[in-house]
């Protein structure tokens, strides 16, 4: 993943629609303003835009030293590339000892079921696992490099379970989740990529792509051939997430990331057409690289401040950390759930990230947030999943979602997550229809509510308030008038 304060900067350009400092408008033959017209892949993201609720997992040998995911091998001076341990004053010597963690990468308590049935209680519809980070490391079974989990290097490649990326998309399958591949298109253990001639100067492609054709060539191959390799042996695959968005053409409006960015085609074109020849109907997640092949945006640890006319969805670490730090801080309950509704109500998915640990197990933290989110979507689920974003989206402590039938959901959100149940509550811009119900999800009576200019006010009886359906947020159902 990208840093935090990085994506803030990029988050904030995207949705004011320049995604480079300084670009000038491209015209509209530009591919960046190409849109998505297949039928299958418009008729997937509308099933994407009702699942609401992912898991998103970082996992890789970098969990091992509790470190940010890849970023410590990359040389540049930020503050997401920090390198820490008894290596990190000499960079080459840090690099090798770290690739030396596939040899001792051996996470026997790994279990599939386990991280399925947990995610599929909090009422999680889709995962996305990563199966190649930047740092190159293959956590399934390619034919394309040794840097992987079942090479014999690695002493869990003696596991029966060992292909991890088959095990979590069939346990996440047979639990009816949908299933996404995330893949690095950057790879800075491919000798293609980062090139062992030169030293690598930043994030990006450390030779000139026009004086060594060749090699880019040979990179563009490997990673086709690594993706066809997902697309064919690892079963029905629904989204294919692509990081790493440097690598793109370089046009006008491209953005510029680290100090020597350059012209990184891999010919998504051929990609996406013939993954989707594999996969028909593939969500393609080109991340950061607008156009055809970014069927939706991925704000990052960010909730936008207003619906977005797009499909979205914010990628969220339930602790601080992408990947595994051990005593990680886990966001509390009330807040996750806060998160979910003010996402969905904007018509955005969450996506939210755990990292196993190098045992591969899930913390009990992590275990027990999803087991408190379950309790409240087995109450509330109606008012999130298949709902789309009504204007105004959400007024004060007040979010709305909407049906299918154009019916109302009302979802109080009190400042405070631990908060009880207020005797009235006022909705500003919607009222039921004259003589209609007000129904209370979790609850049998009926509520009583009363019109009030545009709006109405709620009034939840001393019963259901000492007595509550759920905790940190409820739902109010109706038809609008």
């Amino acid at each position: 993943m990208f840093s935090v304060t990085f994506t803030r900067i990029v988050t904030c350009l995207m949705i004011g629609g320049l995604l480079w400092l300084g670009a000038t408008v491209a015209a509209e033959s530009d591919p960046a303003h190409e849109v998505e017209t297949d039928p299958q892949v418009l008729q997937k993201l509308e099933w994407f835009q009702d699942q609401k609720f992912g898991l998103l997992m970082h996992w890789g040998i970098y969990s091992q030293w509790g470190i940010v995911e890849s970023w410590s091998i990359c040389p540049e001076d930020e503050n997401w590339t920090i390198r820490r341990g008894p290596y990190a004053d000499d960079y080459y010597t840090y690099v090798n000892e770290y690739e030396k963690l596939q040899t001792v990468f051996n996470p026997v308590k790994f279990d599939p079921e386990a991280w399925a049935a947990a995610a599929g209680a909090a009422g999680m519809k889709y995962v996305v696992f990563t199966t190649k980070h930047h740092d190159g490391f293959c956590m399934f079974d390619t034919k394309e490099t040794n840097y992987k989990v079942t090479d014999s290097a690695c002493p869990f490649s003696a596991n029966p379970r060992a292909n991890i990326t088959r095990e979590i998309f069939d346990a996440f399958r047979n639990e009816g989740f949908g299933v996404g591949a995330y893949f690095s298109k950057a790879d800075w253990h491919c000798p293609d990529y980062w090139w062992p001639y030169f030293p690598p100067f930043d994030r990006n492609v450390n030779y000139a792509i026009d004086r060594y054709p060749e090699k880019w060539e040979a990179f563009k191959t490997f990673t086709y051939n690594q993706i066809m390799e997902l697309m064919t042996a690892y079963g029905a695959v629904d989204i294919l997430w692509l990081d790493g968005g440097w690598v793109q053409p370089m046009t006008p409006t491209s953005p510029r990331w680290g100090k020597n960015p350059c012209n990184q085609d891999i010919d998504m074109p051929k990609i996406a057409a013939d993954a989707r020849e594999l996969r028909p109907g593939l969500i393609i997640v080109d991340r950061a690289v607008e156009g055809r092949y970014q069927n939706y945006r991925t704000p990052e640890q960010e909730v936008p401040e207003e619906a977005l006319d797009y499909v979205w969805e914010t990628c969220m670490t339930m602790a601080t950390s992408w990947s595994y730090v051990k005593n990680d801080e886990y966001k509390p309950t009330g807040r996750l759930i806060h998160l979910l509704v003010d996402i969905v109500c904007k018509g955005g998915n969450l996506l939210l990230n755990i990292g196993p640990s190098p045992e591969g197990e899930l913390s009990p933290v992590a275990l027990q947030r999803l087991e408190d989110i379950g309790e409240w979507m087995q109450i509330n689920g109606d008012a999130i999943y298949g709902t789309r974003a009504v204007a105004p989206y959400k007024e004060g402590e007040v979010c709305y979602t909407r049906m299918p039938d154009s019916s109302i959901n009302a979802i109080y959100l009190p400042v405070d997550t631990a908060a009880s149940l207020p005797a009235t509550i006022t909705i500003p811009s919607f009222a039921p229809r004259a003589g209609s119900a007000v129904t209370m999800l979790g609850v049998a009576e009926p509520i009583t509510w009363e019109k009030t200019g545009d709006g109405c006010v709620i009034h939840v009886s001393d019963a259901i308030r000492d007595n509550p359906p759920c905790r940190y947020a409820w739902a109010f159902h109706f038809m609008p008038e």
